[in-house]
This record gives C-alpha cells, structure tokens and sequence, in this order.
C-alpha cells in the first residue's frame, strides 16, 4: 500500500495459507480468524502472488531468493516447542500444547499424535492463552465444538474423552499470569464446568494490584471475585450436569514426569513448590525445597515456542531463538528481513505481530529510499525462482488452486454442519488440485 510500484510474492511450505490463523487458532474462536478476510484481498491484488508447497532453505535457498529479489523478508514464527528439560517428559501421555494444537487444528505434522484422553485428571504447564485454549477444548461440551471447524477426528476423540478434571499450573503467582482476561472469562462461563481456586492464593491481592497497569487490575480481580464466590447453591440436576472442573495452581515448578509401575506412561508430576523474589512481571520463582506430587495421566507442556534456524547462510542466535535484527534489519545482511516471532521471540497476540510486521515493511521502505537496497539490477522474482523450483521437481501451489481447496474443506463442513472441514494431507490436498 506505501510503495506504489512493490511486486511482492509469498512463499509458503504447505500448500495452504494462513499459518497460525488457520492452525493456531482455537476452532472456537472464528471472529479472531476473519483476518483471513484482510489477508485474501492482499493476495488477490495483481502486485501480490503465493506460492504454497514450497519449503524455503530446502527446495529453494535464501542466497537463492536474495539473487532473485531486491528485499526478502522472513516471517516464518516459531515452528518448534521449549522443551521442560527434566525427567520423565518422553513417557506416553506427555505431549506439547504445539503438537496438542496443530492436532486438534488439522496441521499436517501432527495428524498422527492420537493423544490418549482416558484418564480423568489432565495437567497443563503454563499459564498463557493456549494453555487456558487446552483446557477449553477438553471440558467444552461437544454440542459446542460440534459447530467448529475442529478436525472430525479430533472432534471424535474428544467424544470418547474421560478427561474431567484440567489443573493449569504455572511457576509464579496470580499477578505473573500470562493469558488474557476475555480467554480467562470464556473459561469461567463456560457450560457444563465448574472453577476450582483457592481463595488462600488470592489473599492480600487487592491492595498489591491496586496500582497495576488496567489490564493486569481487572484480570486480577476477576481471579479474585470467582476464587472468593460462595458456589450457588445448585440444583441436584445441575450438580449431575457440571461434573467437569478446572482450576488454577501457582508456584509450582515441574521437576519430573511421575512414571507408572510398568515406567512406559506418566502418572503424575512431582512439583517443586516455589516462592517468588521481587515483584511483578519480573519476579523470579524460587524453589523452596518442598515438593508435591500431582497425579495426571495427561500432561500437556504449555511453555512456550521457540523458532528454529531456516538456511546456514542466515544469522541465528539460538540462545534467543531468534535472528539478531535490528527494527527488522537482519544484522549484517543488507536487503535481508524478519518479522514476527522469528524477530521477536515467541510472545505475543496477532495485533502484536502485525504492528511488528508494520515495523518491519518501514525498515524496508527506508531501505528502498535511502538507497541501502541495490536496484540496479533488475531481479526475475520468481521467474528466477520457477526454474530453480522446476530443476528440483518441486510445483507450487496458487492462491486460485487454495481457493479450490477452501471450496472443498467449506462444501464437507456444509454437509457435517460445520463452516469447514479441514483436509489434513497435504497429498489430498495437491490431488484435489491436480498436482
């Protein structure tokens, strides 16, 4: 939109789009996902064109793309998990919220994790958006998730599920939470579950918030007043039609994966109890040296992301887990770009990112005016790129062959109820297109 003459091409390793709208996003949550809407107008402009299934740093190289292009801008995210680092965390029944996610969102990868929903009681690591999202699609009633575009088979396996029970917990204190008070108030509302918190770990709160930024102040006490509730007196129907809780546990820290007799499946975790040095966003769990066993035949690792290396030819800092840059600028790299969580570090909501990818088009529009890019030689864009791709027998997918593929995954929703069913092989995908 800033540069009246910019011809830019989106490469994309599946061969649908949208990346974690499509895949991140819980199936629940379809307003969040009409960006789409904003992402196909772009794609539709004749200055614009995609091309899915194609893997770069593999079928084609960024050196490769560099000769091609004026700028190249990588967005890529955050493709990998942290992993817990302690005992026990490769047992069955240990899984990550990255793998859980894309599981029950029908990406490609993880089609195949078939997580086992026996047990009654699940644990969640981590207290951010995804973990709360978790917890939300195992104690939703199915009438709800029945309406989604929730892949059918994780829609089945959830149908069969014994999960009852989900703990969220997290190394630090109520005032450290990372999710947000809408996805912290959906989980309250929601039907057929009940909120189990300690009003002991709430005590004293309401005057250490009383300064608190606004957000973190109404997320606090909203904790607070559904800790301190006297539960409603309910009917005994009601009772037999709630029997589905969730609670909040704080200042525990994960040390091992509990194994069950025959050492092949988690049965619990034993926690490290901790206590907090300093105060706010910045306070540092302690352990204190107590520890506590929580029994779960379901754990579920919500610690965050984590961004891998692309292509040797581009800096990594793998400490950060992110490309060194500087407002975009890959460091040493002239008409090399990045954006979002491969720029950044995993944190963040979708408004996050797209300011941050507004930061970084600047970068390059500065770039282009101050005369940092080399515009003397006319590059190919992806003429250059088709004949690298075609050598190497790899045939990119078009925005017009997705939206063949949207109009089949929309066409089974119609016919199950849903807005869509996604299809999750990428070789379905590319036959349905003729490839």
């Amino acid at each position: 939109q800033h540069h009246g003459g910019a011809q830019v091409d989106i490469y994309e390793k599946l061969p649908v789009p949208f990346g974690l709208v499509r895949f991140g996003v819980a199936p629940d949550h379809p307003e969040v996902k009409n960006v789409i809407n904003t992402f196909t107008q772009t794609a539709h402009s004749e200055r614009c064109a995609y091309y899915g299934n194609v893997t770069v740093g593999r079928d084609v190289t960024v050196p490769e793309l560099q000769q091609a292009y004026h700028a190249v801008v990588l967005s890529y995210g955050a493709e990998d998990n942290r992993v817990l680092g302690i005992p026990g965390e490769n047992l069955s029944g240990v899984y990550s919220a990255r793998a859980f996610v894309g599981w029950y969102n029908g990406l490609p990868e993880n089609q195949d994790l078939k997580p086992d929903l026996s047990c009654e009681t699940a644990l969640i690591l981590g207290h951010g958006n995804v973990a709360l999202d978790i917890a939300r699609i195992l104690l939703s009633p199915l009438q709800l998730l029945r309406k989604t575009d929730i892949t059918d088979s994780s829609l089945a396996a959830l149908a069969c599920s014994k999960v009852k029970r989900v703990w969220l917990v997290g190394r630090r204190g109520p005032l450290q939470v990372a999710f947000t008070i809408k996805e912290l108030r959906e989980m309250i509302n929601l039907p057929g579950a009940r909120a189990v918190l300690d009003p002991a770990d709430f005590t004293g709160l309401e005057n250490a918030v009383k300064d608190a930024p606004r957000p973190r102040k109404r997320l606090t006490e909203l904790m607070i007043k559904t800790a301190l509730e006297k539960p409603r007196e309910k009917p005994v129907e009601a009772q037999a039609a709630a029997p589905r809780e969730w609670g909040l546990k704080f200042q525990r820290s994960p040390q091992e994966v509990l194994p069950t007799p025959d050492g092949k499946r988690a049965r619990g975790v034993r926690m490290a109890l901790t206590r907090l040095e300093g105060s706010g966003d910045s306070a540092r769990a302690i352990p204190t040296g107590e520890v506590e066993d929580l029994e779960c035949g379901l754990v579920l690792s919500s610690i965050g992301y984590r961004s891998l290396p692309l292509d040797p030819a581009v800096p990594f800092d793998t400490q950060r887990g992110i490309i060194p840059n500087s407002s975009g600028r890959v460091e040493g790299v002239p008409g090399l770009y990045c954006s979002g969580w491969v720029k950044r570090g995993p944190t963040g909501v979708i408004i996050t990112t797209m300011n941050d990818s507004f930061d970084t088009a600047q970068s390059v529009l500065e770039d282009l005016q101050g005369g940092v890019l080399d515009m003397s030689p006319s590059r190919e864009g992806f003429g250059a790129v088709e004949s690298i791709l075609r050598s190497r027998g790899v045939r990119p997918v078009s925005f017009s062959d997705w939206e063949k593929i949207d109009a089949a995954e929309v066409a089974r929703g119609k016919a199950a109820g849903k807005p869509r069913e996604k299809i999750v092989d990428p070789a379905e995908m590319l036959r349905l297109i003729g490839h």
